[in-house]
């Protein structure tokens, strides 16, 4: 059954976290999967644990509702991050519901620490959503990262729901190159080991790295991303995500 039913009353649980209805509000509540204070040094200790937390199999329902995106943006060199999440109806792609958040963050900026200044933000926005998402991308990395724990893998330990990695650019491993037609794609390997896809989304563009999140594995990860394609080299999620923080950071 899909978590997001208004009609049910008390709470109702999924995958160990609990969507709790009053009335016709859910209450998204995140049981603490660890604390925010902490050194780079602890970070990546951290993030060496939680790794070992990922599950990439495939925890997709049969029939997927919703898919969201999720995006942050900042202006450079400022501690406001704006964080914005979308959710779309997965079959046509229409709209559901968009909301945003805004933090102050002072861990510095590290390379391959960007969910330690990102994710707190983004809980925030999701702590605003009424329809549940069955499926999350993330403008960031998955698993294809040193220490297989990017932002969309972190975000989906605190959330417990399939989550995918769609990258701009690649963060580590090694593949040949894709074909330049819409679908192409080439495995992306670290360390000997298939992580992501490196997937052709428009013809004649660049392409994105797709990598699982956390509860979906790699083909599916892709395929995912081709289900919500428009006519850009972004899914519409996360696409639409982009916009509405750059938005947010406008606004603010």
């Amino acid at each position: 059954m899909h978590p997001c039913i208004f009609l049910i009353r008390g709470p109702k649980f999924y995958g160990g976290r609990a969507w709790r209805f009053g009335g016709d509000r859910v209450f998204v509540e995140f049981p603490e999967l660890h604390n925010w204070d902490l050194m780079a040094k602890e970070a990546i200790a951290l993030q060496k644990r939680l790794a070992q937390r990922i599950r990439l199999d495939c925890r997709l329902p049969d029939a997927v509702q919703y898919v969201a995106g999720v995006d942050v943006s900042y202006r450079r060199g400022g501690g406001e991050f704006f964080a914005a999440v979308v959710v779309l109806q997965y079959s046509d792609m229409r709209v559901v519901e968009q909301v945003t958040a805004s933090a102050r963050v002072t861990f510095p900026y590290i390379p391959g620490l960007l969910s330690f200044r990102e994710l707190p933000v983004v809980l925030q926005a999701f702590k605003k959503l009424q329809a549940i998402p069955d499926v999350v991308l993330v403008d960031g990395q998955g698993v294809a990262h040193p220490r297989h724990l990017g932002l969309a893998s972190h975000l989906g330990l605190w959330i417990d729901r399939p989550t995918v990695g769609c990258a701009k650019s690649r963060l580590c491993g090694e593949h040949d190159s894709p074909g330049r037609r819409r679908g192409d794609r080439v495995p992306l390997l670290f360390e000997n080991v298939v992580v992501g896809t490196v997937l052709t989304t428009r013809s004649g563009v660049k392409p994105l790295y797709v990598s699982p999140g956390h509860l979906l594995n790699v083909p599916d990860s892709a395929e995912v991303v081709m289900n919500c394609l428009g006519g850009y080299r972004l899914p519409e999620p996360t696409r639409l995500a982009h916009q509405l923080a750059n938005q947010a950071r406008r606004d603010g």
